[in-house]
């Protein structure tokens, strides 16, 4: 089996901070991939701007050096490297300074049948100086699109004023807020899970689940990124990747796969979003940061060693555990409970849907208590669907009782390469295609129901619980959840 690849309208991809380590790590390779699968060629152009002073042939060589870093050697085929390095072009940009930079309308072609897109890689608060100065040099069109890149904001006012400076020339139907989460395979396999079967459907609601976890766990430690200790893992991943998981596990069926009727249903959730406010903010939500770990084979430093020295004493939150209500016919009773952390035991992100025990055993005389179906959707690693399911253990001598995976690897069962989700995204652009992007309204009622518990934290007096690098965070999100009788999946149980 092979997938079917489109092929997408010829397109002037103009990339604003072309020299920045996002185009170099996932820009680039995307657009090299869907070249070498034919979804374009070299009737499409991909235009760098930045404000280095760098020529044709010093940013071309740029892309090389990105492709031989960041794509795996067995797709690096010469020939098609050449062939893509060969559409890509450089035009020295400053926004600020817009008559002292160089002629960018010269590199995009005035063709309506050229799609012409803007992919704003670069810090929010050159949004707007970087709209005007397209207005300005008449580069604007209206079929034009503007991608944009988080962190949109840091709360909602900040969030406000970012998209209205946008939006002072891009209309809401040419902005592309992108989330990269929403372009993985199994994300999207959600979807098709759900509307796509009859199985589940009909089981995905309050009657039939206890409760859902979603998680989203890295190894890493935040290191030296400069704007980790401005976010933190709440605004960091929580307001935007988190809250947009939980929205495709909760939305009610749209009327089709438009992207408006998907945004809607989405949108819905998040203002079902029952407020955590003062008095619930310690029950329902707990968060932690990192602390070193030293031993004769390892050393982590601790999230204070990381940072510098004006930083020190900093409470930002590198783990968030909170206990979500969405107060709705489907969900009403049926708690999510979310979390995400940095240095945590492993690296995984996963979704899983924890159905009710059975109403009644007729195996009282069995080896084995029947435990209640998990539903195990793994992003990543090992991307995937498992279906935890009861059986009776092969052999003679008695019932015994045995859980087992329905087990669906991405991996095993679909040979070819799977894209990244910049791919898809970057693609999805080109179509016109907005259901994987996140509508202005949605990302202002995340930021409604966010900023009330950023607000508590900040006036609390307690610090951020402690956790020790490489374990599942703070003992306060065992307790969160297992005063409920429950207990946090991970893999083992």
């Amino acid at each position: 089996m092979s997938s079917r690849i489109i092929p997408v309208q010829p397109f002037d991809y103009v990339v604003f901070g072309a020299t920045g380590d996002l185009t170099k790590r996932k820009l680039v390779p995307a657009l090299y991939h869907r070249f070498m699968d034919g979804q374009f060629d070299e009737q499409s152009r991909f235009i760098g701007a930045s404000r280095s002073k760098l020529s044709e042939a010093e940013f071309q060589q740029l892309v090389r050096e990105a492709l031989e870093q960041f794509v795996d050697k067995q797709y690096q085929d010469p020939e098609t490297i050449e062939r893509f390095v060969a559409i890509c072009t450089y035009v020295p940009v400053d926004a600020s300074k817009p008559d002292s930079s160089g002629d960018l309308g010269a590199a995009l072609r005035d063709d309506p049948k050229i799609v012409r897109a803007f992919y704003l890689a670069v810090a929010p608060d050159l949004f707007e100086p970087i709209a005007e100065y397209l207005h300005a040099k008449k580069l604007y069109r209206r079929d034009a699109r503007v991608v944009i890149e988080k962190p949109l904001g840091h709360d909602l006012a900040s969030s406000q004023e970012i998209n209205d400076g946008v939006a002072k020339i891009f209309k809401e139907d040419q902005v592309y807020r992108i989330d990269h989460y929403l372009g993985k395979e199994t994300v999207q396999n959600l979807l098709a899970l759900r509307f796509a079967n009859t199985l589940f459907e009909p089981v995905w609601n309050s009657a039939h689940i206890d409760h859902v976890q979603l998680t989203v766990a890295e190894s890493v430690g935040a290191g030296t990124r400069g704007y980790y200790d401005e976010s933190g893992a709440l605004r960091d991943m929580i307001q935007n990747h988190m809250l947009q998981l939980l929205c495709l596990v909760a939305m009610e069926p749209p009327a089709n796969d438009d992207a408006n009727a998907l945004r809607d249903e989405k949108l819905k959730v998040l203002r079902a979003l029952r407020s955590i406010a003062n008095g619930e903010v310690g029950k329902e939500t707990v968060r932690g940061q990192y602390r070193g770990v030293k031993s004769e084979t390892a050393s982590v430093a601790s999230y204070q060693d990381e940072l510098p020295e004006d930083k020190k004493g900093s409470r930002t939150e590198t783990f968030v555990a909170l206990k979500v209500h969405i107060d709705n016919w489907r969900w009403a009773g049926v708690p999510f409970y979310l979390r995400t952390g940095k240095r945590m035991a492993e690296r995984v992100s996963e979704i899983c849907i924890q159905f009710k025990p059975i109403p009644h055993s007729i195996f009282d005389h069995a080896e084995g208590a029947p435990k209640p179906n998990k539903l195990i959707i793994r992003l990543q690693p090992d991307e995937g669907v498992k279906l935890m399911m009861m059986i009776k253990d092969p052999g003679p001598g008695g019932m015994r009782l045995r859980e087992v995976p329905l087990n669906l690897s991405f991996a095993e069962t679909f040979t070819e390469r799977t894209p990244e989700a910049y791919e898809r995204l970057l693609m999805d652009v080109i179509r016109g295609s907005q259901a994987l992007f996140m509508r202005r309204d949605e990302l202002e009622a995340a930021w409604q129901w966010v900023d009330p518990i950023r607000e508590a934290w900040n006036r609390a007096s307690e610090p951020p619980q402690t956790y020790t690098a490489g374990t599942w965070g703070p003992s306060g999100a065992v307790a969160l959840i297992e005063r409920d009788g429950r207990t946090w999946y991970e893999g083992n149980n």
